[in-house]
């Protein structure tokens, strides 16, 4: 990953805050973004050299497009791009209201593909057929089974996702640029708090392997993406779920 220019949405917590340092330690140039300005430059500050903060909203098509000109306003070709940030919303199914459809179909659905489109033009000047430019969503297991929680919106966005992933990796490999998804099981994070305050043992029961993911789980999983050996790869939903969702 050395010298690589690499974009990171919801890149200072969670897996987005793994995969981030993971890129970082591999020696890529790292693009952090989130909704938070400060979080993003104190997450840049923290890593040091090669490490960008570019706070934005990726929510709306207005906010992708103007972290893409921030960007651009870097360099000139981007390599990687990580559409990780998102969002959920739990409530009973009798009174899950529309405004949580809107706000976890805006982040999770919409934001990765507006995002992947104005990112194109750095995404084409990286890319060549034996180096193809990547793009890598994060979708979950959640998009793969159903939940135990009543999170309609987030499983039907990740299971969208998935798709989309599919979708736009066709019509992008003509131009190499390589479309995968990454599907996590359990990663300590604070969008999963409230999964392990309440079932914790269930949840690591219910997976083969036994425990949680460990930040260089998700981090190895999209390195690999974005690595050589990954160049005939695209369209593809990677689990990373300890065999969560693969053996059950």
């Amino acid at each position: 990953m050395a010298g690589r220019h690499v974009l990171v949405t919801g890149a200072t917590k969670g897996i987005g805050a793994m995969i981030a340092r993971g890129f970082h330690e591999a020696g890529a140039i790292v693009y952090l973004s989130s909704r938070t300005p400060q979080d993003c430059h104190d997450f840049a500050a923290e890593l040091g050299e090669r490490a960008v903060a570019v706070p934005e909203n990726v929510g709306t098509q207005e906010g992708c497009v103007r972290l893409a000109q921030v960007v651009r306003e870097h360099t000139d070709k981007l390599d990687v791009l990580i559409n990780n940030a998102g969002t959920t919303w739990g409530a009973d199914i009798t009174e899950y209201p529309d405004s949580a459809w809107d706000k976890v179909l805006a982040v999770n659905l919409k934001g990765p593909f507006h995002l992947t489109v104005a990112c194109l033009p750095m995404l084409r000047a990286a890319a060549t057929p034996e180096r193809p430019a990547r793009v890598i969503n994060i979708g979950s297991v959640d998009g793969m089974h159903v939940p135990m929680w009543e999170s309609y919106a987030y499983s039907a966005s990740k299971a969208a996702l998935h798709q989309l992933t599919r979708h736009v990796a066709k019509r992008l490999a003509k131009e190499h640029i390589t479309v995968n998804a990454i599907a996590p099981g359990i990663f300590r994070s604070k969008m999963m708090k409230f999964a392990f305050d309440s079932a914790e043992e269930e949840l690591i029961a219910a997976t083969p392997l036994g425990r949680t993911g460990q930040p260089d789980d998700a981090a190895g999983a999209a390195i690999f993406l974005a690595s050589p050996a990954a160049s005939w790869i695209t369209g593809a939903v990677l689990p990373v779920d300890g065999g969560l969702v693969t053996l059950l």
